[in-house]
């Protein structure tokens, strides 16, 4: 598809990458979202907890919301998209990640940017309730990515799955991590590895014959965290493997579902190939919006609504 004008434009405030990140990942706040928790297991024996949020009245549309690295189901980037939809008309679940809901998984293993069976997983469990005619996905960053590679992947998917938002996507996993181990990315990346080597402490009780302290305290940065944990928990030869085999990028000209990625030049996490130009020009399900301004995972507007979440809701509504 023809890459999309962008018409985000930010409060004059805004415009800088580090105020548009750091004010939406910290300092905005979302009131009265009402959350149902479910907690579902998986093929594996683990589980994931998922948290619902309703339209005032019975609805055949829902939207599955995936969070970033570190996140989880209350995040407001997700909670201000599951309000919005809800007053909509739409259903939504907030997704929490393996050991993300406030409570260890029970496996070695946990999530990551690839791992596109937990959110099948999700999907098939929400066909089983045969409850909704139209599914869309949106994921933000690490979960952008997730969405991606999962309808480009060679899977069988499900008709009912309408559409994909992908927000702030990290197509490019070696490059975006290269990005935010760039120094002006420091205070990010030294505050990403402090909750990731925190969450993986218990394993270390748990799990003595996989992770040992040598191995913990060798870990000084995120390269450093993917190859001693992510990539020997989930199945990969080391860290670059791992980029290389979740990277979303590979997956985009496959792609057969209307899929929207909304990548802001200005996002200091994002490297060159985080930008799939050439893809969209040549996949007619792949939209390319890519504006001026926005962050990461930012796109201020006035109200309580961000400009993201208005045009994951437009794109639903213009390819239901």
């Amino acid at each position: 598809m023809p890459i999309i004008t962008s018409t985000y434009k930010p409060p004059f405030w805004a415009k800088t990458s580090f105020v548009s990140t750091v004010f939406s990942g910290m300092l905005r706040s979302v009131n009265g979202l009402e959350q149902t928790r479910e907690r579902i297991i998986l093929p594996d024996s683990d589980f994931i907890d998922l948290d619902w949020s309703y339209a005032d009245q019975k609805s055949n549309k829902v939207i599955i919301l995936l969070h970033g690295l570190e996140g989880h189901a209350q995040r407001p980037y997700l909670t201000g998209t599951a309000k919005y939809f809800n007053a909509n008309g739409i259903d939504a679940i907030g997704v929490n990640f393996r050991g993300c809901s406030g409570e260890s998984n029970i496996l070695y293993r946990s999530y990551h940017s690839g791992a596109t069976e937990d959110l099948d997983a999700v999907v098939q469990h929400v066909l089983t309730k045969n409850k909704y005619d139209e599914i869309y996905i949106k994921g933000i960053s690490l979960g952008a990515n997730m969405a991606l590679k999962y309808v480009g992947e060679e899977r069988y998917l499900p008709k009912e799955v309408k559409a994909v938002i992908a927000v702030s996507s990290p197509c490019d996993l070696k490059g975006s991590c290269d990005a935010l181990l760039s120094l002006k990315n420091r205070h990010y990346a030294i505050r990403f590895l402090d909750h990731l080597k925190q969450k993986l402490k218990p394993k270390l009780i748990q799990f003595p014959d996989k992770l040992t302290i040598t191995d913990y305290k060798s870990i000084k940065n995120l390269i450093d965290f993917d190859h001693v944990y992510t990539s020997k928990a989930h199945g990969f030869s080391d860290a670059f493997d791992y980029y290389a085999k979740a990277s979303s990028l590979q997956f985009l000209p496959t792609i057969k579902v209307p899929t929207l990625i909304i990548n802001a030049l200005n996002d200091s996490f994002l490297s060159p190939n985080c930008y799939p130009v050439k893809a969209a020009k040549q996949n007619s399900n792949l939209h390319l919006e890519m504006p001026e301004f926005g962050g990461h995972v930012g796109f201020i507007t006035k109200g309580d609504f961000y400009y993201n979440e208005k045009r994951a809701l437009d794109f639903v509504k213009a390819n239901h």
